[in-house]
């Protein structure tokens, strides 16, 4: 039973001043007024007018939560080590930790009073309030209306935590004074915003980022936060003054309003300055329109929509400019001339059509090849090192448990100027198909059911001159220079000129049916037979005109209309593994390999085109294959065994090693390397003889951060290296903060593929985090056999000004054998709040001396989170034509 101590007069008397009741706990229905009032329980003029206050809230209550169900229901609950109540002046107030729970909010202060003549709740001491959105507001002292939702807070924190990009976030403002308006708004008067942490150690220092304004509305029905008179600052000094902006509630993903612009500078372009606009339209769309206002050339103008429905989405995205300047840029080939409307259009979109199907599509168009880097619009799918190129692609994607099925269409745009657009192919469509069930009783096993479906056209035969000499289609010529354009061959012979890619019409049809099935006898051998049946049809229709086409019938006779080619395999892998526990030294496996294949010899060799199979490398990860061509117009032929064996260690301490070594035995009929296509696949591979070469594999990962690799092809009879791999992954973390690969690659010349020299190269990259928050990265590529590309250069055109001594004899500069191909630098900052980096990128530009020119640019980026982001990009490129730009950025 509660204690009751009177205080001031007598507990009857009119004149009763206070009252104090230990607490632990209370709860009615309705306002804080109903407990408060209904508390009194002392004197009956006391107990009335307690009544009459109670009915006449719980009437405006009732009035006032009209039309908001839930309202009328919420319960309070106050804890605290004291009430107490003054009847003259008719106040009640919760001392000593005091907490009140009304609804979803939640109000904890050293001293909480209720002043039942004006409906106001003061709180002092330690005042926290959480609302029902998670917010924390803390404050020296609140006067709040009866339902926390309105009032003034004096000395103002608040805390909110939120989701970010899969992130928690916590922002933060803060205020000497502030008001609070029904819950939704609240106004802070000289106030500050920030999403960073404050200092452990000190954190009195101000924060890396924040934004201080003589007025910060924050309506949380629009989740806008308002700017009035404002300035950013970092570390405490202002940087930048902001009249008047708004920003997104941190709640919001997206909302109507302009982003972070981008900033131009070039020579070509002049200075600019890109000012996006975004427009939520609806949840479920929206646009993003950009001009781009530059002082040389114009406005380049850029609109994006999106649009997400039920069943998927899609976006298209288009840019394009009147230029002022055309003539800045280079005639063509070279460039895009005097071409005074210059765009493009890229879209891309998937749809769910059931549960196991989707469609969907990628299409870049442009309206020159060098547009999108001339004007710096980038698009993640688009290479713009090595291979620039534009691939533009439509689908149909159909998935079961054990099926697969792809219908695709590509058109390839190329966007450096030494492709040339007819060259390229337009392949539609690819349809592939892929089927494994269970086999059927009694034979058991797996069987799979594969088809292809391939059509593809191009104008211009493409040629790869062996050796490559240097002859060029085209040589025009820029202030002297010559800038030779599109390899081909001097001499169209066979055995001195491949042709990479077939003019014409080209259609293929393929089907194969395969089974399999392991056994594991009593001794612990595995047996596992396998057969297959391929057929494939081709279509072949051959243009023989026009530019260099009708060359191709020096090389080969390509079988015109219809031909057909069946491959029938059996055979045989057995594998016998031996297994060794060694207790502490781990568990040890040997296992040797032997595979046999059995099936007639490929026809039609060097007649058909090869398209899709050109790419073959042969090392441990191919030797067991049943057919090692990459794609399906080559098809392996003739009987034979692949033999190898392979050594692993699993340790109790996480060490992980593996090893393996093998070779390929041709044992009958023709074999298939031997005899190259009109690409010469098959040569210099490793596998033209009877007895391969020998492949290994070595991996060794001392634990989960440390992870090695080498793979090596070695002569068959001289034990040569012929192709060799090798790479480390390290992170040294917790006793280093960095993480650092190293990748190094030595290839033979392959003469009968074009590369009549070795390709040798070395790649390492770094992360090294000197604090938890600042970083610093690095990565480098060596082409260390760039010395004998310049070597060649030079003797060609040594012997050619023998030949016709005109002009100035050619030179030799000594190159440098560890020679940068290219190279990165960037270091940067990130905490929670804070992202900044600055990177430094050199990539190389192929020019027609054999050396490289290098772009040279310096990406700034600046990411203040909740606030937005901003990205700088600046070129420091000198005259190249590989932009076709002819003066310098």
């Amino acid at each position: 039973m509660p204690i009751l101590r009177r205080r001031g007069a007598g507990i009857a008397g009119a004149g009763m001043g206070r009252v104090v009741r230990k607490a632990a706990g209370a709860a009615v229905t309705g306002s804080l007024t109903v407990l408060l009032a209904a508390a009194v329980t002392v004197g009956a003029s006391d107990l009335a007018r307690a009544q009459g206050t109670l009915n006449d809230r719980l009437a405006a209550r009732s009035a006032k939560n009209q039309g908001k169900p839930g309202n009328g229901d919420e319960r309070l609950l106050v804890e605290a080590k004291e009430l107490v109540y003054d009847n003259d002046k008719n106040t009640v107030s919760a001392v000593g930790n005091a907490e009140l729970h009304y609804g979803p909010r939640t109000l904890l202060a050293d001293r909480v009073r209720y002043d039942r003549n004006t409906g106001r709740v003061f709180a002092e001491g330690n005042v926290r309030l959480t609302d029902e959105t998670g917010a924390v507001v803390t404050g020296d002292r609140m006067e709040l209306t009866d339902d926390f939702k309105s009032g003034f807070i004096d000395s103002l924190r608040i805390q909110q935590t939120i989701e970010q990009r899969g992130r928690p976030a916590r922002v933060r403002f803060s205020a000497p004074r502030a008001e609070r308006i029904a819950g939704e708004t609240t106004t802070f008067e000289y106030g500050t915003y920030t999403a960073c942490e404050p200092c452990k150690d000190h954190p009195e220092r101000p924060p890396l980022w924040q934004v201080k304004a003589a007025r910060i509305i924050h309506n949380n029905e629009e989740r806008r936060i308002y700017y009035e008179d404002s300035y950013l600052e970092v570390a405490g000094i202002p940087i930048a003054y902001l009249p008047y902006f708004y920003s997104p509630d941190p709640t919001v993903r997206r909302d109507t309003g302009f982003l972070a612009p981008h900033f131009v500078s070039s020579n070509v372009l002049g200075y600019g300055i890109g000012t996006p606009f975004f427009w939520n339209i609806a949840p479920d769309y929206d646009l993003t329109v950009e001009p781009t206002f530059l002082s040389k050339q114009g406005v380049l103008g850029q609109a994006e929509w999106r649009q997400r429905l039920a069943n998927g989405f899609y976006n298209v995205r288009v840019s394009g400019i009147f230029q002022s300047t055309p003539s800045a840029f280079l005639p063509g080939p070279l460039g895009s001339g005097d071409r005074d409307f210059r765009g493009s259009i890229e879209s891309a979109g998937q749809f769910y059509l059931g549960q196991n199907w989707r469609a969907g599509w990628d299409i870049v168009g442009v309206t020159d090849k060098w547009f999108l880097d001339n004007y710096r619009i980038r698009n993640q799918t688009i290479s713009t090192d090595y291979f620039r190129e534009a691939v533009s692609t439509a689908f149909l994607i159909g998935q079961g448990d054990r099926s697969w099925f792809e219908a695709r269409g590509y058109y390839f745009k190329g966007l450096s100027t030494y492709d040339w657009q007819k060259q390229q192919p337009i392949v539609a469509p690819v349809i592939d198909y892929d089927k494994r069930r269970d086999g059927p009783d009694p034979i058991g096993g797996e069987v799979r059911f594969q088809g292809n479906f391939t059509h593809l056209t191009r104008e211009a035969t493409q040629y790869t001159q062996i050796p490559r000499t240097g002859t060029y289609l085209l040589s025009p010529s820029v202030n002297g220079i010559s800038f030779p354009l599109y390899s081909t061959c001097s001499v169209f012979e066979r055995g001195q000129c491949l042709v990479s890619g077939l003019a014409g019409d080209t259609t293929r049809a393929t089907a194969q049916v395969s089974w399999r099935r392991t056994f594991t006898d009593e001794f612990g051998q595995r047996w596992q037979p396998f057969a297959y049946l391929r057929g494939d049809a081709f279509f072949v229709n051959p243009n023989t005109t026009g530019y260099q086409n009708p060359e191709v019938s020096n090389l080969f006779s390509p079988e015109s209309n219809f031909s057909g080619r069946v491959m029938p395999a059996v055979g045989l892998e057995y594998r016998y593994p031996f297994v060794a526990d060694m207790g502490p030294l781990g568990v040890h496996t040997v296992s040797p390999i032997v595979q046999v294949i059995a099936r007639p010899s490929e026809t039609h060799i060097g007649r058909l085109p090869n398209e899709d199979a050109q790419s073959l490398v042969f090392d441990d990860t191919s030797l067991f294959e049943w057919d090692k061509f990459s794609g399906y117009d080559r098809v392996e032929g003739g009987v034979r065994a692949n033999i190898g064996a392979e050594y692993a260690i699993t340790g109790r301490n996480g060490f992980y090693m593996n090893a393996m070594f093998g070779e390929s035995l041709a044992l009958a009929g023709v074999n298939s390397f031997r005899r190259g296509d009109i690409a010469n696949v098959g040569r210099d591979s490793g596998l033209e003889t009877a007895q391969s070469d020998f492949v290994s594999r070595l991996q060794v990962s001392p634990n989960q951060n440390i992870s090695f690799i080498t793979r090596a092809r070695f002569d068959n009879s001289t034990f040569a290296l012929k192709r060799f791999e090798a790479g480390v992954t390290a992170k040294f973390a917790p006793f280093l903060p960095l993480e650092t690969s190293l990748l190094y690659a030595r290839y033979e010349a392959q003469p009968e593929l074009g590369y009549d020299r070795r390709r040798e190269g070395l790649q390492a990259s770094a992360l090294y985090n000197i604090t938890p928050n600042w970083f610093v990265t690095g990565s480098v590529l060596f082409d260390l056999s760039h010395y004998l590309q310049v070597r060649e250069f030079y003797a060609t055109a040594a012997q050619a000004y023998f030949l016709n001594p005109v002009g100035t004899a050619p030179t030799y500069e000594r190159a440098d054998k560890f020679y940068v191909s290219s190279s990165g630098l960037g270091f940067g900052y990130r905490d929670e709040c804070t992202t900044i980096s600055l990177n430094y990128l050199s990539s190389p530009i192929e020019t027609a001396s054999g050396l490289r020119e290098r772009n040279r640019t310096f990406l700034l980026r600046i990411e203040l989170r909740t606030l937005g982001e901003a990205n700088f990009r600046q070129n420091l490129s000198t005259t190249t034509t590989a932009d076709g730009i002819a003066t310098a950025r």
